[in-house]
């Protein structure tokens, strides 16, 4: 019974400190486009929350934090037939839990995070050989994201390895399915990219553990226990670092499938650990206090993102820049009675919409360095508006 207490106990502080998170962040331009202009999955799923729960920052962000909180118990799920110990399967979910990128995906609107529940359903019924629910879910994923993609492709070469037909001609049939739909840009000029590549991946994991990620792949590339999970991670690694010698690509959906990797890093780690005696364990211990250190840091530092201003000379290199004034700035438009202004910021304007505050040709908004309206956070000001009145 500790266990299951334990991985419940877990879930609900993370589910609390998402929360909170979420109340520290104003509407993106991105997330405020998906909201008035898309047409996918994810347009639908934050207009209907916010339609039952109106239209703030928690019904934008909550069926997000749910979608995390559903991969956490997959991913435990996903871990029992890899890691044994009981201490090992909530050391993954804590892992898990606290990467930086997972963090982010829990909280920004937009597909990733239903790419990663998909991928570890799937992971999940194939494991329990419910073969019929497997392929329907594959089938229905195509639709979900157009990151899945990126899963046909990598499923494809899995099942040419293990000679399984039905899988190969399946995510073949998906991926011509989904480049037909979506299509997949490898166009432009050619540029490098990587290292920006590794500095991201460095980001979402926190460096010291992306770093022992790519050795328990290389580990299990030579020593075997080549699991589907093995796979799909050294897969969309390898191939992400190939198309970065070229272009830019879509890190986030080609990280879906490596922090979920956690169960493969711990149980690289233990095996490491627990064959050795305890004097000699020392490095280890040393290691993974190191580790876990800088992993912690990292993500302290995104929930408390508004107090950071005071290190950054320009604000707007602030890492969450684009999640930050849209909320605070319609609060304080809404104080003064104002609930139409002009922006010749029209991303601005978008996300200010979103916050009740409409278009106008009277009263204009500018940033300026002198305006009335400031928007600090942690006591440094970010941003000052003016509001000047248009003639009609």
């Amino acid at each position: 019974m500790r266990e299951p207490f334990l991985l419940f106990l877990i879930i609900v502080i993370n589910f609390g400190l998402l929360l909170f998170a979420s109340s520290t962040l104003s509407i993106s331009y991105y997330e405020a486009d998906a909201f008035f202009n898309g047409s996918d999955t994810v347009h639908y799923l934050i207009k209907l929350s916010c339609e039952l729960f109106g239209q703030n920052d928690y019904a934008l962000r909550v069926p997000f934090i749910i979608i995390h909180t559903l991969s956490t118990i997959l991913l435990y799920l996903v871990s029992r037939p890899i890691l044994k110990r009981e201490i090992d399967r909530l050391s993954t979910v804590l892992i898990f839990i606290a990467l930086p990128g997972s963090i982010v995906v829990s909280l920004a609107a937009n597909g990733t995070a239903l790419l990663i529940l998909g991928t570890l359903m799937f992971l999940y019924l194939r494991q329990l050989d419910k073969r019929i629910a497997m392929y329907a879910m594959l089938v229905l994923s195509l639709f979900l994201s157009k990151g899945f993609i990126i899963l046909y492709f990598l499923l494809f070469f899995y099942a040419v390895n293990k000679r399984d037909i039905v899988i190969m001609a399946l995510s073949l049939a998906l991926f011509a399915a989904g480049m037909y739909m979506y299509g997949f840009d490898i166009g432009g000029r050619p540029r490098g990219y990587f290292l920006d590549t590794f500095s991201i991946y460095g980001a979402i994991f926190s460096p010291l553990l992306f770093l022992y990620f790519i050795y328990s792949l290389y580990r299990i590339l030579v020593k075997g226990g080549k699991t589907l999970l093995w796979w799909l991670s050294f897969g969309a690694f390898i191939a992400s670092v190939l198309l970065s010698f070229r272009q830019r690509i879509a890190i986030e959906e080609f990280a879906s499938y490596m922090i979920i990797a956690t169960p493969l890093i711990v149980s690289t780690f233990m095996n490491s650990f627990r064959v050795r005696l305890p004097k000699h364990r020392k490095l280890h211990k040393f290691f993974a206090t190191l580790v876990m250190a800088l992993l912690v840091f990292n993500s302290a530092v995104i929930f408390a993102n508004q107090y950071l201003y005071t290190f950054y000379k320009n604000s707007t290199k602030h890492f969450a820049y684009k999640y930050h004034i849209a909320k605070e700035l319609s609060v304080e438009l809404k104080k003064r009675g104002i609930s139409e202004v002009k922006v010749e910021d029209k991303k601005m304007a978008l996300r200010l919409k979103f916050y009740g505050i409409e278009d106008s040709e009277t009263i204009e908004l500018e940033k300026t360095l002198t305006g009335e309206i400031e928007i600090a956070y942690g006591g440094i000001i970010v941003e000052r508006y003016a509001l000047i009145n248009q003639p009609i």
